[in-house]
């Protein structure tokens, strides 16, 4: 076998095939996502609250003010991705099937750490 005629170029103009999206895939993709992403954030709020009542005490435990502080962090961090919507025609689909399996098993982890 000639090494030429088993090489494959790709070249960068070449765009990949088109993917046409349905509404109700977009709709579902996006409520999909839009509600594992509350959940996440619902969780972590309920693991990053301080363990004591009041607030005055995040300073006496730093472990506490950096758990609140990452915790923090990281639900502003879920919010502003909430309103980020995928580029890709793509990622709606994906988001439609991960959703699916995501979602039920986010509201089971939910309700067992409440």
């Amino acid at each position: 076998m000639d090494a030429e005629a088993t090489r494959v170029v790709m070249s960068p103009a070449k765009e990949s095939p088109e993917v046409i999206l349905t509404t109700p895939v977009w709709v579902a993709g996006v409520a999909l996502r839009a509600i594992f992403l509350v959940i996440l954030m619902v969780i972590t709020m309920r693991v990053a609250s301080p363990q004591v009542e009041h607030l005055r005490s995040l300073l006496e435990t730093p472990d506490e003010l950096i758990r609140v502080a990452l915790g923090f962090a990281v639900c502003v961090w879920l919010f502003i991705n909430l309103f980020i919507l995928p580029r890709d025609p793509g990622a709606y689909r994906i988001w439609l099937y991960l959703g699916l399996a995501l979602v039920p098993l986010s509201v089971l982890c939910a309700v067992v750490i409440w």
